[in-house]
């Protein structure tokens, strides 16, 4: 009985769907130190943007939500160059706008993903990122 129990709970584990991650390298237009980026995520998902900058520029991101089937947690995380997940701002506890020194040159990542029950319900929300580097 155990070694079927073992074996039904092996199956649940490897049959569970992974959480979707999406990815998009941010390129400006020539002569533009900005652009305007838009999406949607759904439940655990998270979409990865990942932009090229230069230690002492100045990055600005703002998010706004475009529409939603639930009540609208999106945020956003920025992601130094080489992080393991670590953010150097997080907007779940800072506010949906900002403005970033950058401590380092490299690719950084925003990170766009969803909080409480829009998260754990498996809702939909469409967003807009604003990004510019100075």
């Amino acid at each position: 009985m155990r070694r079927i129990a073992f074996l039904l709970a092996a199956c649940v584990v490897v049959t569970a769907p992974a959480n979707a991650q999406m990815t998009a390298d941010v390129k400006f237009d020539a002569g533009n130190y900005g652009t305007m980026v838009s999406g949607t995520i759904t439940g655990h998902e998270y979409f990865d943007y990942h932009l090229g900058a230069s230690a002492g520029q100045e990055m600005f991101v703002e998010l706004a939500v475009t529409g939603t089937n639930g009540s609208g947690t999106a945020y956003f995380n920025i992601l130094p160059p080489g992080s393991d997940g670590v953010a150097i701002y997080n907007s779940s506890i800072n506010g949906n706008s900002a403005t970033v020194d950058l401590p380092a040159s490299g690719d950084y990542t925003i990170r766009v993903y969803l909080m409480g029950n829009d998260k754990d319900a498996g809702k939909t929300v469409g967003y807009n990122v604003d990004l510019s580097i100075q």
